[in-house]
Formats: C-alpha cells, sequence, structure tokens
C-alpha cells in the first residue's frame, strides 16, 4: 500500500509474520503482512474468524511478540521494543476500545474515564470529552445505571482521554443493536475528526468500508485486499 507521494506513514507494518505451536502442531497466523496508514484514517479491518485479525491488533498493541517483520508506529519501531518500553508505548500511543466494555463496576461513569487520565502526560480535558460523548447527564451514574451503548461510549471515553495517536478497536459495536451501533460508528467518527486520531477497527459489519478511509481484509493470515476508499460516506447514511 502507497501513500501520499511525499509523505511518511504513520503507522508502517512490513513483512510480519506469528505463529503459534511447534512441530507438527505449528499454525501460522499471520504469513508477511506488508501494509502502511497515514495519520488520521480510519481503516477497517476484515476477515472471517481465525483469519487472524484480533492476533494482528496484539502485535500492533505490543500485547504479544511477533516472529518477523516490523511495526513502527510514528517514531517508534515498536517490534524492537523492551517489555519496558512497551508499557510506556502503550500508556503513551495507544487506546484500546473491545467488544466488552471492562468497565469497573463501582466506579461511576466519570470515574471509569478518569482513571485513565492519570497516564498521560497530555490529556485531554475531561469535561470537555464527557460532554463530547454525550455522557454528561450521566457523568455521576454507575455502569449498571446505564445503556449498553452509553456503556461502550464510557469505554470509548476511557481510550480516548489518554490522547492516543492510536486506536484499536475490535468489535466495538459487535454487542450492540443496530441503532445503537450507528450511534457508536457516528461517535468514532466524530473522534476522528475532532481529535486526528488514527483508528483501526475489526469488524464482520461490510458496511462499515464505506465510513473508512483504508480497507484492510485478511484470509487465513495474508493480506487479500488493500485498498484505499475513494468516497467516504457519513456514519449516518449507512445502513446493513
Amino acid at each position: 500500500m502507497e501513500t501520499t507521494s511525499g509523505s511518511t506513514p504513520f503507522l508502517d507494518i512490513q513483512g510480519l509474520t506469528k505463529s503459534y505451536g511447534s512441530g507438527e502442531a505449528r499454525t501460522e497466523v499471520l504469513r508477511g503482512i506488508t501494509t502502511s496508514m497515514n495519520q488520521g484514517e480510519v481503516c477497517v479491518l476484515f476477515g472471517p474468524s481465525g483469519s487472524g485479525k484480533s492476533t494482528f491488533l496484539n502485535l500492533l498493541g505490543g500485547l504479544e511478540p511477533a516472529d518477523g517483520g516490523t511495526i513502527r508506529v510514528g517514531d517508534t519501531q515498536v517490534s524492537s521494543l523492551r517489555d519496558r518500553d512497551l508499557v510506556e508505548y502503550r500508556r503513551r500511543e495507544l487506546g484500546f476500545i473491545f467488544q466488552f466494555y471492562n468497565l469497573v463496576p463501582d466506579l461511576t461513569i466519570r470515574e471509569n474515564i478518569e482513571v485513565t487520565q492519570f497516564l498521560s502526560k497530555d490529556p485531554l480535558p475531561l469535561d470537555d470529552l464527557i460532554r463530547t460523548l454525550g455522557l454528561w447527564e450521566h457523568r455521576n451514574k454507575f455502569p449498571n445505571q446505564v445503556s449498553g451503548g452509553q456503556q461502550q461510549r464510557c469505554a470509548i471515553g476511557r481510550a480516548l482521554v489518554k490522547n492516543p495517536r492510536l486506536l484499536l478497536c475490535d468489535e466495538p459495536t459487535g454487542a450492540l443493536d443496530y441503532h445503537t451501533s450507528k450511534e457508536i460508528l457516528e461517535l468514532l467518527e466524530r473522534v476522528n475528526r475532532e481529535y486526528a486520531c488514527t483508528m483501526i477497527i475489526v469488524t464482520h459489519n461490510d458496511a462499515i468500508r464505506h465510513m473508512s478511509h483504508h480497507i484492510l481484509r485478511l484470509r487465513d493470515g495474508a493480506l487479500a485486499e488493500d485498498t484505499l476508499n475513494p468516497s467516504l460516506v457519513p456514519a449516518r447514511d449507512i445502513t446493513w
């Protein structure tokens, strides 16, 4: 995948490989992935179960090591970092959003977001973010007092308050109904626009490709698609 002429990609992946097991039980999960993304892009990652999507996110997030190849995020060569430096990389550069919200039940919505604010040297203003998330009226409620969509908004806020440059989203709408999914996609679109946060969204929902700058598709651990979207569709207008 080539970037705009003369530009340096924000995310650069070269020859990424990962396998599990050994001998006859060895399974290749990623087989030589090479791609790049510009800063501020929304990238959607498709693929059937077992194609390597979650492993790909784990390697980008420094949660496990690659067997081969390189990963660069901004000025950081992630694939060569030691364990202590990987912790700092995750604190400084990354936000994670998962299908399941993993909120702390004994903390309010505001406190669940605030708890990760202290991990960053340059966090976003907490009150402004809560308003952007549409959670201001719910800020003092506990997670079991709000809807699933509002819990996911809180989870997005928890990831975003650190002011990360890269947001990794693993099935962020997978547990939500159609209406709430649309709301979350519109929120992610707004977050990308207002905070210039680069996003990778893993999903099985093919409609999300229309609101994404960059489309990746994995099949059997290899890239089957690596394209740019020439015409973005607003999240509010996509249907499935």
